[in-house]
């Protein structure tokens, strides 16, 4: 499965994963092959991209859970499009509880993990879809955290609200890549927070759990603004969201950035002690599939090999068949881990060499002689 830029797309790529409309209603569904007016409507949708199957890849199997997801994901982006529009133009939205309520009954007392699919952004939805993605990773924290149904409504709640300020960045602004980020759109980025830090902290209509869940939250997701220089007590609620947040900006296709796979965030998460609460990277772990069978990986030897049996005492260590010599390791035995370790989920099935363009120019239209 691959990721092919908007601009790359040519007529005849297989589909990776379904497009859905507003209604949740399926409008290309996978392995479908992709035509020019196709191409047309993933321009309209203002995509930056979609997944699409290699050429000799077959369709990966999706199970009726992981449909759904994508389905509700795809269906209710709408819902928090208007939800966060009315918030970050200071209007009441009634519908906000009513739409948690929905989220917690699909995603707050599940007893079994899920496969986390990434959903297609553009510029102009990321901020509505990766509010969403965190809102339901906090669900699905929280309760394998064990925490009471109020508590988990003023996380979740928290979480779709606590990217608000990203919303009054100027556009201009909000389309242009990190590295042209300059000095002063900082400056305007941080005041844009600063903001919707002060309009939590006056919302009459948000409980005191939320506003300081939200408090704690943004001062320690941007750094940067004034707002963060004082001294905020932990709260278990703001360190679920930050561990959430991180999660999914990190694996999420952005404009102008290459995701991480959900391994590297994993190992990133899990070496960082000092900023991310264990408890809850664990609980997060517990949550979503992350080496399950099937999984193709590459190890640190440079060999590719496929996992078989997952570890849930430790996720980076299964049960793992080498391609190289067909022999099954157990990555949690500390003599097998000196040699080899998973590097990475696989890039790509595809193992033929790329030929050099400009290499293979110089040989055209020669006549080889062979012998």
């Amino acid at each position: 499965m691959l990721f092919v830029k908007t601009e790359d797309l040519k007529v005849g790529m297989r589909l990776a994963k379904p497009i859905y409309n507003k209604n949740g209603v399926m409008l290309y569904d996978r392995n479908s092959k992709i035509t020019s007016q196709g191409i047309i409507s993933v321009n309209n949708f203002g995509l930056i991209g979609i997944y699409i199957l290699e050429p000799a890849e077959p369709v990966p199997p999706m199970s009726e859970d992981d449909i759904e997801f994508e389905r509700f994901q795809a269906m209710s982006v709408f819902t928090i499009r208007e939800i966060l529009d009315a918030y970050s133009k200071n209007q009441k939205e009634k519908d906000m509880y009513q739409f948690i309520n929905q989220l917690l009954k699909k995603y707050g007392s599940l007893h079994h993990k899920i496969n986390f699919i990434q959903n297609l952004r553009s510029n102009e939805d990321y901020i509505y879809k990766h509010s969403l993605n965190t809102a339901i990773l906090c669900a699905l924290i929280s309760s394998r955290l064990g925490l009471e149904f109020k508590s988990q409504l003023d996380i979740v709640a928290a979480a779709l609200l606590h990217d608000v300020g990203g919303l009054m960045i100027p556009g201009n602004i909000r389309k242009k890549r990190k590295a042209d980020i300059t000095e002063d759109d900082e400056k305007k980025i941080s005041q844009c927070y600063q903001n919707s830090y002060m309009a939590f902290k006056d919302n009459t209509d948000l409980s005191p759990d939320i506003k300081r869940i939200l408090s704690a939250s943004i001062a320690v997701l941007h750094p940067d603004i004034p707002a963060a220089s004082a001294k905020m007590p932990t709260v278990i609620g703001a360190e679920i969201l930050k561990v959430a947040y991180n999660f999914d900006n990190m694996t999420a296709m952005k404009f102008g950035n290459e995701p991480l796979s959900e391994i590297a965030a994993v190992r990133y998460l899990l070496e960082h002690v000092d900023e991310f609460d264990k408890k809850v990277v664990d609980a997060l772990l517990d949550s979503i599939n992350i080496l399950s069978p099937g999984v193709c990986v590459e190890f640190t030897n440079g060999d590719k090999g496929l996992v078989v049996t997952a570890n849930d005492s430790n996720v980076l260590e299964p049960f793992v068949l080498s391609f190289k010599d067909n022999k099954l390791y157990n990555l949690g035995d500390s003599a097998v881990a000196r040699s080899m370790q998973i590097k990475d989920i696989m890039k790509t099935m595809d193992n033929r060499h790329v030929v050099d363009s400009d290499l293979l120019k110089q040989y055209t239209g020669k006549i080889i002689n062979m012998g």
